[in-house]
């Protein structure tokens, strides 16, 4: 049978046509800003944001870490979710490699930060403090999309304050694909924006940050110095230019998979299953019963992670009949 995995989006595999179009690709030196393709892909993700230029870089973690360093300098301080990619899932880089300090806050239920306790976290502008640089928002968070008001405000905010304001938009994508609006509309407030090529629109590997060509250029020194510059990268960057121009539509498609999914595990005794936006399912499972649950569905290839709170992530390779025999694998399960 084929194996259903629901860990992450990240787990997607290039599709024969994507493989052909990376096969295809002319290259250079990236290093010398000589590899066309690459070129063309930062040409193609900075005309879909509206920003000055974009960088192509090997992973959302490395983009978000450019993003910090081109921000602030060392003593500097972010403010960003406790939950946060950029703060808790990303090896603590910001603080390792570039000496700034990270101020948490925790989000609010619907994925936003609320601007009052951000307001309330600004340091003075004292030597016995850090100096505030820069706002993080997430976008999507946990599977929620921030509204499109809340980032008005917030780029507003931001300008008050004189913060800088970046996003991680691993999946800015279905936020826009969620809203029904173009990708400009949630990029527009924000003075750098990362995005994820390989995780919903299924490239395998990249990611791309943008930004204007001055914040672009220090990112771009900082990549070179964290080793991340690359040769003949046209290979990979080809996969990201199919992944734009075909995969962001079919997003939509995930969006419906993850409602159908919520729909089939919430008719299940012992379940709770959170309200879905994207292609992100929460399900709550009774204490003692996820590695049981999750054993009895490996046995059937499936693959889920979590543990108390399962979740389930639906992607190109996963379509409504995977969802229907997953759903009657849990219900299998719980019927035992």
């Amino acid at each position: 049978m084929k194996p259903i995995d629901l860990r992450s989006d990240t787990v997607t595999r290039p599709s024969p046509e994507m493989r052909a179009a990376m096969a295809a690709a002319e290259v250079g030196d990236d290093v010398y800003g000589e590899d066309p393709t690459v070129n063309r892909l930062e040409a193609i993700a900075a005309e879909r944001l509206r920003t000055e230029a974009a960088l192509f870089v090997c992973s959302g973690t490395q983009s978000n870490l450019l993003a910090l360093l081109a921000h602030c300098e060392r003593g500097d301080e972010y403010i960003v979710g406790q939950q946060a990619h950029t703060y808790k899932f990303e090896g603590g880089g910001a603080a390792v490699v570039g000496s700034i300090q990270p101020q948490p806050l925790d989000f609010e239920p619907d994925g936003s930060l609320d601007l009052g306790k951000v307001e309330a976290a600004i340091k003075p502008d004292d030597p016995h403090f850090a100096r505030t640089r820069l706002l993080c928002l997430e976008n999507t968070q946990g599977g929620r999309v921030l509204p499109l008001d809340y980032l008005a405000r917030a780029g507003e905010f931001a300008t008050r304050k004189r913060l800088a304001l970046h996003l991680d938009g691993a999946r800015i994508f279905n936020a826009a694909v969620h809203l029904g609006v173009s990708v400009t509309e949630i990029s527009r407030p924000f003075d750098s924006v990362s995005v994820c090529l390989s995780k919903g629109l299924g490239a395998p590997v990249g990611s791309v940050l943008c930004g204007s060509r001055a914040l672009v250029a220090r990112a771009r020194r900082w990549r070179k110095v964290l080793g991340g510059g690359m040769r003949q990268a046209g290979v990979l960057a080809a996969a990201g230019i199919h992944a734009l121009a075909r995969n962001v539509e079919r997003l939509a498609e995930d969006h419906e998979n993850a409602r159908l999914l919520a729909e089939g595990l919430a008719g299940i005794d012992g379940l709770g299953v959170a309200p879905v936006q994207t292609n992100m399912v929460y399900v709550t499972v009774a204490p003692g019963r996820s590695a049981p649950l999750r054993e009895h569905l490996a046995k059937r290839g499936m693959f889920v992670r979590g543990e108390g709170t399962i979740r389930l992530v639906t992607h190109l390779d996963v379509d409504r009949s995977d969802v229907a025999r997953f759903v009657g694998a849990v219900r299998e399960f719980h019927a035992s």
